[in-house]
């Protein structure tokens, strides 16, 4: 491997300027450091956990359509993440002297506002969208809101300001729009191949060149908190007050953000973001593609990877189950040296996985189920938008020409320590008639494969119940049988 330059500071562009720090700790926070550091407090606190979308900014990063703009939650985003990138927070907003930025001449005509407390956050994220898509349908908005709570105004005064922005100014004319060549170009500049290191002894934060420079990082410093997309490790700060140091930033290095497809299979680099994923699952894999739109808020998707979601190995992480039952496979990188194995065989117990020190996820590859094959994916939460879950099941199913299994995958999220397969039932399920005499007769069979927890989510008698009748849901589904599927209220409309 090529010598690689290490740099001792982080460079990005808040707003319109140029800023270098090279004294950044570990776990400090974008939210933290904008209000402390810089006054620009219009960017408020109020879950520290992602959730509320009170703290939303824009972080735009090169890609390779160009310099691309997402929502993020500052408060779970640390600031050595930033490195290359342009933050915009609401005081950048601006009209034409002495007037609004359109967003924010809507929501004051619209009264999308009352305390005001959660009001910078929407504006950043219809910002966000409304340089998308200047002229969003109502579910794009309410994707584009998932991420954002107010306690006050019942969100329909938002969602008329959201629809009529356009008639207060057009995107070629806002200032990121004018600006966009100069800034790519400062960004450009910034991408020096450098490695980042900042700080000393365990108090360091390292922003490796690539994923070979990550690679030889990790194997030389095995017990550094990897940090991706925050979404999971940036709770580890703000609600458990865990030291994280030191800490390695991979977000959007080069060699882990691809995806591809060949032969059949879905190839997705570890620090690729749901939000990157989206378009090719839901064209390829729909049923991936309608979870991904539930998994956190849009701020979420845009920073969280589904190499994280997979490497940290939480019982209720969304992408497992289903890439599971997908007979996904995972390859794992130590150094040079690569190793493949099975999604599921990734899964050892509860806090613990087959990664050695030094070993990361590289990247999952998922293959793409045949036209005849029945695949569906089911996520029980409280709320239907940005929760957590309590349980979830995915199904893959194919029918011999005598309509009895041939195969069958069932895998769970929330029924045990790990994610797991519903082994005893697809042993009731395979050879047999695809017809709900034997699906019910399986649906015994769960009590051999779950033992499921109470908490704050659900109670075990929930989670049995919900699991067995997901399957009983997928038999439905897939039966012929004319039963009603699940419509939203925009398409009901």
């Amino acid at each position: 491997m090529a010598k690689v330059n290490i740099r001792n500071e982080i460079r990005f562009i808040l707003n319109g300027q140029d800023v270098v720090l090279s004294s950044v700790a570990p776990d400090e926070t974008l939210l933290d450091w904008l209000r402390l550091n810089r006054s620009l407090r219009g960017t408020k606190e109020g879950c520290a956990e992602g959730d509320c979308g009170a703290c939303t900014v824009l972080v735009g990063k090169l890609a390779a359509g160009g310099l691309v703009y997402e929502s993020v939650n500052a408060c779970i985003r640390f600031l050595g993440s930033l490195d290359g990138t342009h933050v915009v927070t609401v005081e950048h907003l601006h009209g034409a002297p002495g007037h609004l930025h359109p967003v924010q001449q809507a929501m004051v005509d619209f009264h999308g506002s009352q305390c005001g407390f959660c009001t910078p956050g929407f504006i950043m994220s219809l910002y966000g969208l409304w340089m998308k898509s200047p002229d969003p349908s109502d579910a794009a908005i309410e994707k584009a809101l998932q991420g954002n709570l107010c306690r006050c105004t019942g969100y329909e005064a938002i969602m008329r300001a959201a629809r009529a922005i356009s008639s207060y100014g057009k995107v070629a004319k806002d200032p990121l729009a004018i600006e966009r060549k100069t800034i790519t170009a400062r960004l450009k500049a910034m991408h020096d191949g450098a490695r980042v290191e900042i700080g000393a002894g365990k108090k360091r934060l390292i922003v490796p060149a690539d994923a070979d420079d990550f690679a030889a990082v990790l194997d030389k410093e095995p017990g550094a908190t990897v940090v991706a997309g925050s979404t999971d490790v940036g709770l580890w700060v703000t609600k458990h007050m865990r030291d994280i140091s030191p800490v390695v930033f991979i977000g959007a290095l080069d060699g882990l953000c691809g995806i591809s497809e060949d032969k059949g299979v879905i190839t997705i680099g570890a620090g690729v973001t749901y939000t990157e994923a989206f378009s090719k699952l839901s064209s390829r894999i729909p049923a991936l593609g309608a979870l991904v739109d539930r998994i956190g808020g849009e701020q979420v998707r845009n920073m969280g990877t589904i190499g994280g979601n997979i490497a940290n190995g939480s019982p209720i992480g969304d992408t497992p189950p289903p890439l599971i039952a997908l007979g996904a496979t995972l390859t794992l990188r130590k150094g040079e040296k690569r190793r493949t194995i099975l999604l599921e065989k990734f899964f050892i117990a509860y806090g613990k996985q087959d990664r050695q020190p030094g070993e990361f996820v590289e990247a999952v590859h998922v293959p793409i189920p045949a036209a005849t094959t029945k695949f569906a994916v089911h996520k029980i939460t409280k709320r239907r938008d940005e929760d957590i879950t309590a349980a979830l099941g995915a199904f893959f199913l194919t029918l011999a020409r005598d309509g009895t299994v041939s195969d069958v995958r069932i895998a769970y999220g929330g029924m045990a320590a790990t994610p797991k397969r519903a082994s005893a039932v697809e042993g009731a399920l395979l050879g047999k008639p695809w017809t709900e005499q034997t699906v019910e007769a399986a649906m015994a069979e769960y009590v051999r494969d779950f033992t499921p927890l109470t908490d704050m989510r659900a109670s075990a008698e929930y989670r049995a119940l919900a699991a067995r009748n997901l399957l009983l849901r997928f038999f439905a589904e897939t039966s012929g049988t004319g039963a009603p599927v699940q419509v939203t209220r925009h398409e009901a409309a």
